[in-house]
């Protein structure tokens, strides 16, 4: 058996005592602040019912004599392939229509067209009164 010298004896007892970090109460808070961030973060997403059309892959057949307007991505316009100013363009469809404005027309946009210079092309076509445009794409991408 061991035993302490007197001079060891009061060394140990000077020594203080080492004593590990109580995690208990972290560990509480933590699950306390978990089970907060459950029950908010369901609060945070939009729950909107929306009942969203569905769509079908089926490219539309285009009509006989359809009218395009395309914006190329040099900012020119061409009604038809006709180069025309925007100042002009609502005449022209006039001229183009017989002044049908209920006819549809068919918007294309390069796309490397800005989207202010695409907005300020059917801005003038609903300025001149023509409320039917379709937007043309590319099919199949």
């Amino acid at each position: 058996m061991a035993s302490l010298f007197p001079s060891q004896a009061d060394d140990a007892a000077d020594m203080p005592e080492l004593s590990e970090i109580n995690v208990t109460p972290f560990i509480d808070v933590m699950l306390v602040l978990l089970i907060i961030f459950m029950v908010v973060s369901p609060l945070a997403t939009v729950d909107l019912k929306i009942d969203l059309p569905a769509a079908s892959a089926k490219p539309e057949p285009r009509p006989d004599k359809a009218l395009f307007v395309s914006l190329k991505a040099d900012r020119s316009l061409y009604l038809g392939e006709t180069p025309v100013a925007r100042a002009q363009l609502g005449g022209l469809l006039d001229a183009q229509t017989g002044g049908d404005r209920q006819r549809t027309l068919f918007f294309q946009a390069d796309k490397q067209a800005a989207y202010e210079d695409v907005l300020g092309v059917m801005d003038t076509l609903r300025q001149a009164g023509y409320l039917k445009v379709g937007l043309v794409g590319r099919e199949g991408e």
